[in-house]
């Protein structure tokens, strides 16, 4: 791979500049730009006579002059309906305040120019000249396809220059930072991201055709991981080749992943993030393997799976495997709008406690450990059972408590029902037979008019279909 940079003569800039055929192009609508509007035009009457601005963020160096992948920040996304390979870093939205509303103007990087001033991006600057990182679209052509004036980054400045009230999207945009001081009071910022990740709790019928496609992707890789789990089992490190079977999937099928892939084998399903993903994969053990795949629009599917390397769970397994998925099917039955969104979770962590009680794990009984103060059943379960999904794995983060974890669902809420049981290797407390067994079985559900509708269907869930599901891809 090319890694010196030589010196450009004065012959050779003389050459760049000239000999290029014209390849602009008129882009028909990015499919979701019609809706990105109406999300504006609800912005742009929330925050009357001010200007906002939300920048997509920038490249992050991953090693001396290598950038990793580019990803938008998920308001700008929410936004613009920008897609994947096609977004631009340090571009900035601004919302414009006028008499009758905002004019809304997209700053950003315009094609690397044959000639004239900034010429020499094309080939100098690997960061973001044509020849180091491909194409981008000229500003008509961006303005086409996402239906917003698109004006040349280098006008950034001079249009933040006048004083306006203005409420900003920080730490994603050096240069916007410094241009508009931190607001006075700082809640007025704070009242804007909470506003940008509320606005995303109820998906839109375009963002809800996103979500099952990225779903429908993140299924797809866990038939690929099925199928090569018996390859796994070869390999000393057999989670990295699960790893890597579903991350091919993710870049053939979307953008690549929504986070980092889970691939953990034996007693490393015991730790609820565990992405070293270093270990083997050995026959008779448990495999949990939680992934997303991330559509070009950045949806994200977010499915767990715990499955028996061999294809047959042992007794054991199966008993902490049956106990998670009556967990989980009761969750699911909680799931209605209208319903208290953590009505989902308490089902399911009684069907956890009464299991744990039943097992004689629970010192006092399954209603003591469930009281307000206790929680010891948690000492095996300690996460949540499901959270928000959308453009982020971990949806509307920033939203109010008593419009997210303590509101009421509502149809368009896409979230997860994900209950587990993690029991610790050497926890002294569980039967030796226990130790080092950790079940996650989650699937993504968007709320209707009725009820809830699982978007992972494809996937089997209960201990009988995963085995002859593994059974059928062996």
């Amino acid at each position: 791979m090319e890694s010196h940079d030589r010196e450009v003569s004065a012959a050779l800039a003389e050459s760049f500049r000239q000999g290029w055929a014209d390849t602009s192009r008129k882009l028909p609508p990015l499919p979701g730009a019609a809706y990105a509007a109406k999300r504006r035009a609800a912005l742009s009457e929330r925050f009357p006579g001010e200007r906002i601005v939300v920048p997509s963020g920038g490249l992050k160096t991953r090693s001396n002059d290598f950038d990793y992948t580019f990803r938008p920040h998920s308001a700008f996304v929410h936004l613009t309906a920008e897609q994947g390979t096609q977004a631009v870093p340090d571009s900035v939205l601004v919302f414009e305040p006028t008499g009758t509303g905002h004019s809304v103007v997209l700053f950003t990087r315009q094609r690397s120019p044959r000639g004239g001033p900034g010429g020499a991006e094309l080939y100098s600057d690997r960061h973001h000249g044509e020849f180091w990182v491909g194409r981008r679209r000229t500003l008509s052509e961006t303005s086409d396809a996402l239906g917003i004036e698109a004006a040349p980054r280098e006008n950034l400045e001079r249009a933040l220059g006048a004083n306006v009230p203005t409420r900003v999207v920080r730490g994603e945009d050096t240069l916007v930072d410094a241009l508009i001081p931190a607001a006075r009071p700082a809640e007025a910022e704070a009242e804007l991201i909470t506003w940008l990740s509320e606005s995303r709790l109820v998906k839109d019928e375009w963002e809800i055709e996103q979500m099952r496609a990225a779903v429908d992707y993140t299924v797809a890789g866990f038939h690929d991981v099925v199928g090569e789990l018996r390859h796994a089992t070869t390999l000393a490190r057999g989670e990295r080749w699960v790893e890597g079977t579903f991350n091919r999937r993710a870049r053939l099928e979307g953008y690549g992943l929504g986070f980092e892939t889970i691939a953990a084998a034996g007693a490393h399903a015991c730790v609820l993030h565990w992405m070293h993903n270093d270990g083997p994969v050995r026959d008779g053990e448990l495999l949990l393997l939680d992934a997303g795949i991330e559509a070009d629009s950045f949806y994200t599917g977010d499915v767990t799976r715990t499955l028996p390397v061999n294809g047959r769970f042992s007794d054991v397994q199966r008993r902490v495997y049956d106990l998670v998925f009556a967990a989980q099917s009761a969750g699911i039955a909680a799931l209605r709008p209208g319903a208290p969104f953590g009505d989902f979770h308490d089902a399911a962590m009684r069907v956890v406690a009464e299991g744990l009680d039943d097992w004689g794990l629970l010192p006092g009984g399954a209603e003591a450990a469930l009281a307000p103060g206790s929680g010891l059943y948690r000492r095996f379960t300690i996460c949540g059972s499901g959270h928000m999904l959308g453009l982020d794995c971990h949806d509307c983060a920033a939203a109010r408590r008593q419009n997210y974890l303590g509101g009421t669902l509502e149809a368009g809420h896409v979230l997860t029902v994900e209950p587990g049981l993690y029991f610790q290797p050497d926890d002294l407390t569980i039967p030796e037979e226990l130790r080092g067994i950790g079940v996650r079985i989650e699937d993504d559900f968007l709320i209707t008019a009725d009820g809830a509708l699982c978007l992972s269907a494809g996937l089997p869930r209960g201990a009988d279909e995963v085995e002859s599901w593994m059974a059928s891809l062996r």
